[in-house]
Parts: structure tokens; sequence; C-alpha cells
């Protein structure tokens, strides 16, 4: 039998509730639009060569994205606790489990997602010609080490600090700056259809080089779900959210829909601008689509856009990544100095740290945390599916528990989320081989380290038994 979950402490170790509703949704909008939405329709034109099909891909990924904030917004009412997915599990599996989860968060999932969004900002602020010199080498011994990734440093420090200050604070720029990157999309989609040699014709066109098929569309799929990705991380930080009962629910359903409306918007602008075969050419279909319509300006605008998109997104990450291992250790399942809040900002602020340390570790070797992100996804996929199941468990164990919102659809919209989840772990899986068994592997080398803390933690109250 699992051990009963545990209760959120009332001093030393609680968070502060500061984030309403509008903050809630911004995390969520804020979060998942980042550089996808700009760069992946090339990848699933290559892969389905229809508009048509571009758009289905979308589609489906936008509805099993909903389904699975639907899911998550019942489990975030239900325990509002800090670490989300971290305490779903726990409570639903055991702390072993829930431990397996936190390790590949903190140690690989979060700090390789800093790394791959703060070197993507690099290299989106490196083709503005004032800062082309983001590219050369700043340092050459004992190591080498480009303005690029000085600057990833630097953007991780600043926006870990911003969050160490005050999640209020963090909340606020998250929502300021998550409507102005709104602005800038509506504004992209604008000019796009105002452009005079668009036409709708180019929603009948096709790539003939495509890899078509059910695989095909999987590749798509794939794309869509990588660009919706991050609308889970609202539920890591439920402590902090104002009235979680209602917020959680509204600000994962309202702003996964936003997110889903703005996409279909801007892939449909594009299109309108693009036929199938330059959309599939081109490395930036938005960009170029915007410099068709009016110059070289409109791609800047762009790129202006994909770099306040990343930065946006670099907040929400670094808010939700430091409740996760604050949580795990305020449990007693990691190092303790991790579950302390800071007296004055209450934030979780040795865990931002140490998350900050790791995310500027992994960008001083470059070349590897983009493999490692992609490791770090299979894991990422696998607790999405293990955490959305213990709704069930949630609903069989605790029969008569206050639910402040119950997931609509029940049973068939988690199950539906659940299996579509199991079915791209196999494609990922059988796809690529190596990084799904290294990912296996990373999940697996927390156990020797769930044991040791679980073992220094039997000592202790062992001994404290004996003071008694």
């Amino acid at each position: 039998m699992h051990s009963p979950a545990r209760p959120v402490p009332d001093s030393g170790h609680r968070l502060s509730r500061a984030l309403g509703l509008r903050q809630a949704i911004s995390i969520v909008v804020g979060t998942i639009i980042g550089s996808g939405i700009f760069l992946v329709p090339k990848e699933m034109m290559q892969a389905v060569g229809s508009a048509k099909l571009v758009y289905l891909a979308w589609i489906v990924g936008g509805v099993l994205s909903t389904f699975g904030a639907l899911t998550y917004a019942e489990l975030g009412a239900l325990k509002p606790q800090a670490g989300g997915e971290y305490v779903y599990v726990r409570d639903g599996y055991g702390p072993l489990a829930g431990f397996l989860y936190a390790w590949t968060w903190f140690v690989i999932a979060k700090p390789a997602s800093i790394a791959t969004i703060t070197t993507g900002l690099m290299r989106i602020l490196g083709t503005f010609e004032s800062l082309s010199f983001l590219q050369r080498d700043a340092l050459h011994a004992p190591i080498s080490i480009t303005w690029a990734q000085v600057g990833a440093m630097l953007a991780t420090i600043a926006i870990s600090a911003l969050n160490y200050i005050g999640v209020r604070k963090a909340g606020d720029f998250q929502y300021f700056f998550t409507w102005l990157k709104v602005l800038m999309i509506a504004a992209i989609v604008g000019v796009s259809f105002s452009f005079s040699g668009g036409t709708f014709h180019n929603f009948a066109s096709n790539y003939a080089g495509a890899t078509g098929g059910i695989s095909g569309f999987m590749l798509a799929l794939v794309a869509a779900l990588w660009a919706y990705d991050g609308w889970n991380d609202l539920n890591m930080v439920s402590e902090e959210i104002e009235h979680p009962e209602r917020n959680i629910p509204l600000g994962l359903i309202v702003g996964v829909l936003m997110v889903a409306a703005l996409y279909m918007l801007t892939n449909a602008a594009v299109q309108y601008v693009l036929p199938a075969t330059q959309v599939a050419g081109s490395d930036r279909p938005a960009s170029e689509a915007m410099r068709l319509a009016v110059g070289a300006a409109g791609a800047m605008i762009v790129s202006a856009g994909m770099a306040l998109s990343m930065l946006v997104g670099l907040n929400g990450t670094v808010m939700s990544g430091g409740r996760v291992p604050f949580a795990v250790a305020r449990d007693g399942y990691f190092f303790h100095a991790l579950a302390k809040v800071h007296p004055r900002f209450l934030t979780p602020g040795n865990a931002l740290i140490v998350q900050a340390a790791l995310s500027c570790g992994l960008l001083l070797i470059v070349s590897r945390f983009q493999q490692l992100f992609s490791i770090a996804i299979f894991a990422e996929w696998l607790f999405y599916m293990i955490a959305a199941s213990t709704i069930f468990i949630f609903r069989r164990r605790m029969p008569d528990a206050t639910r402040p919102y119950r997931t609509w659809g029940y049973p068939v919209v988690p199950a539906v989320f659940i299996v579509a989840a199991a079915l791209l772990l196999y494609s990922t899986f059988t796809e690529n081989l190596k990084r799904s068994l290294w990912g296996s592997a990373v999940i697996l080398a927390g156990l020797p380290v769930f044991w040791f803390f679980k073992a220094i933690g039997n000592r202790q109250s062992a001994s404290s038994s004996k003071l008694v």
C-alpha cells in the first residue's frame, strides 16, 4: 500500500499564493508559445506534403493538448501543491515513482529545456547586425566559449534572479510580455493576410518530396505537440495560485484554447502567403512570409517576435522548474536545503539557484545538451501518461473528495490522452531506440539516489525516536 500524501507544511517550507487568474493564463500561453510556431511548419510540410494535412496535425495536436489540460485541471484543483505532476505521481504510485519523475525533471529535462531556449534566443538575437558578435569566441582557453554561450548563461541567471526575488514579480513579467507577444503574433497574422500576393489557393497546394503516409503524419503530429508543449507547467506552481480550485482549471483550459487559436491563425497566415513547396523549403516560413509581405523589415519583426516568445517561455520554464525539486526535498527525499523558502521573498530560492547552475553547466557543453533534451522528451511523455492516469486512481481511492472541477468527458477524455501518449512513446521508442534507451537509463539512474535519501531519512527518524 502506498504511503499517504503528506500535508503541506504550515511554516518554513510553505510558499505564498500570489498569482491570480491573469498570471495563470499567461503562464500557460507564454510558456507554450516559443519558437515552435515560427519553425515547425517546415518540418510538418516535409512530413505530410499537404497544407490540409499540416492543418489537420495542428488540430489533432490542439485537441490532444486540450484533453491533457482538461485532465490536469481536475488534478490541479484536487491537489493544489507545489510540484504538480510530482505530487500526482507520488500520491498515485508511491514515493519511488514520484522521486523518479522529479529526478528526471530536475537533473535533465528542465536544465536541458532552459539551455535549449536560451541558446535559441541567442541564435535569433545573433541575426541582428548589431548583435552579430554573439557568434564569435569570448574565450579560447582553457575552454572555448562563444559570446552566445555567455549571453545564454546571463539570460538564465537574470530570469532566475527575477524568479528568486518574488513569484508575483515573475508572474507580472509573464503577464505583460505574454500579451505583448500575443499582439505581435496578431500583427504578423494581420500583415500576412493583407499581402496582395497571397492566395487561398495555397491551401490546396502540395509538396512532392514529403515522407507521407501514417509515419509522415505522426512526424507532423510530434512537431505540433512539441510546439504545444508547456501547458503542464502551471500545475507546478499550483501552491502559489490564488483560488486554485477556480484559477487552475480556467488557466489551463483558457490558455490552451487561446494558443490553439493563435497557432491556427498563424499557420493559415503563413500558408496564405507561401505555397507548400516554399513552406517546406524555408528554414523560417513565418519570416519568409513577412519578408514577402513587407520586405526585410517584416523578417526582422518576426525575429523580434521569436526572441520575445523565447524570453517569456524561459521565464515560465524557470518558474515551474524550481518547484519540483523543492517539493521532493520537502518530502525528505532530496537535499533538505532545496526545500527552504526564502524568508523575505517566499520563493524556493535554493532550488532556483541549483537549477540555474545546472542549466549553465549544460550551456558550457553546448554540443551535447540538445541530445540530452531529445532524450528527456521520451521521459517527459512517459510521465505525462503516468501523471494523467492518476485521475482514475484518485477517482477510485477518493470518491468522496471535494472536486472543485471534474474533467469534462471523463473517462473518455483522459483515456484518449493517455492512449495518445502511449502511441507517441511507442513511435519514439521504435524510431529512435538509442535515445529512448538513454531516456530510460536516466530515469533508472534515480533509483540509488532515492534509496540513499530514504536510508538517511530512516536513520534520522530512528534517531529522533530515541530522543523522545
